[in-house]
């Protein structure tokens, strides 16, 4: 499996880096994780819009599925015959963003496949189960396993016991750290630290971590240190370009 990062900040996107985002690859399938703010000029550099062979939406904040609906004109606008795109999220979470265009023109473009947080599905070559995780909207982690390989990914959550279990044994756990170590009072119960990240980790013996949903300006190194005070695996941030092949 081949984990291409678009993007690693939360909340909004910078003029060097998009917001969350991933292509994942595994036996010549193309799934693309959230796309978020500014991550469809990156995905374009690296495949065309037509070989995109379906879209896991986290949740329905925009830092996670805006460009969702620049891939959709790209698609639709440039071959109107080509099939539908494959969407996977929690009901009803992309209604407000899939109404934003004129009426009718991307509807041939995409087929939605809404889902209750907590159900399992096939997707492709993998299999994909889903869980609830807090946030304020429906949030859905993701587990997804290939021919043995597990990528597990949180989307965007507050603390919670559920993560040890999504993360178990995984080869690759990608998970949100919007801030370093303490979490504002505002965002408590919804967001998570790197800090905690590392904790949860080591706990679910999760084989590798990358960071991701920094806030904008967070020092990427201070966040790797937070988490490997509690978990003495490999931990990286998501940066632009980056690629990891899991197992390694």
């Amino acid at each position: 499996m081949r984990i291409t990062v678009l993007g690693g900040l939360g909340a909004w996107p910078t003029a060097r880096q998009a917001c969350s985002g991933f292509l994942v690859e595994h036996e010549g399938f193309r799934l693309l994780i959230d796309p978020g703010y500014a991550t469809l000029q990156p995905l374009l550099y690296r495949v065309p819009a037509a070989q995109v062979d379906a879209v896991y939406v986290s949740h329905g904040h925009p830092d996670h599925c805006a460009d969702l609906q620049p891939l959709l004109r790209a698609r639709v606008l440039a071959d109107r015959s080509g099939p539908p795109l494959p969407v996977y999220a929690p009901a009803g979470s992309l209604d407000r963003l899939l109404a934003i265009d004129e009426p009718g023109l991307v509807d041939g473009a995409y087929r939605l496949h809404g889902f209750d947080p907590g159900e399992t599905f096939g997707l492709g070559p993998y299999t994909v189960e889903t869980g609830a995780l807090p946030h304020w909207v429906p949030n859905a982690g993701a587990r997804v396993t290939g021919r043995g390989v597990v990528l597990a990914y949180t989307g965007d959550t507050g603390s919670s016991p559920h993560l040890v279990d999504l993360a178990r044994d995984a080869d690759l756990l990608i998970a949100e750290a919007t801030y370093v170590d303490a979490i504002p009072d505002r965002h408590a119960g919804n967001l998570s630290s790197a800090a905690e990240v590392g904790r949860y980790a080591a706990a679910a013996r999760a084989r590798h971590v990358l960071l991701t949903h920094l806030w904008p300006g967070t020092d990427p190194q201070a966040a790797a240190a937070a988490a490997r005070r509690g978990y003495d695996g490999r931990v990286e941030v998501a940066e632009p370009g980056l690629v990891r092949t899991i197992p390694a």
